[in-house]
């Protein structure tokens, strides 16, 4: 069984998620074109962390940053390869879109990669309703990039 909750980046399993998805983004995409929260970020990021736990170990996480008091962004989102397929992606989505809507959220936005390894995490937010859009907050144009955003409001 799947667990959702609250997640400590310093608990040591959450903190190997957060390394594993650091490390992807590196070996996929040019530094200047990844927007990583590293370990040491997370407690001054506004970002709130949820982990997956899948029969007792951390398998996954998504955190949730506000950018407006009606707009809220999908981050840092990790699961772990052999944990894919286990519905651990569609548990944190909906965790995060949750919290967001009981936070007074109107929309939720993400940013993810263009390239081939990112492929698989663009199919996953599609399916859960989110449209391609133009850069959002802080977030440029950028040919590494590609930005989503979902309406939560109803």
């Amino acid at each position: 069984m799947i667990e959702v909750d609250h997640a400590d980046p310093n608990d040591p399993e959450v903190s190997q998620i957060i390394a594993a998805h650091v490390a992807y983004g590196d070996e996929h995409y040019p530094t200047e074109s990844n927007h990583h929260v590293y370990l040491e970020e997370y407690d001054e990021s506004g970002v709130q962390l949820f982990g997956a736990w899948l029969d007792g170990s951390c398998v996954g996480m998504a955190g949730l940053k506000s950018i407006t008091n009606r707009h809220g962004e999908l981050k840092s989102m990790h699961v772990l390869k052999q944990a894919r397929g286990h519905g651990v992606g569609a548990l944190l989505i909906n965790t995060v879109i949750k919290e967001a809507s009981e936070r007074g959220l109107e929309r939720l936005s993400l940013e993810t990669g263009s390239r081939d390894a990112s492929a698989a995490a663009r199919l996953v937010y599609e399916k859960f309703g989110f449209e391609y859009c133009a850069p959002f907050g802080d977030y440029r144009e950028d040919p590494e990039s590609v930005f989503m955003t979902r309406d939560i409001s109803a």
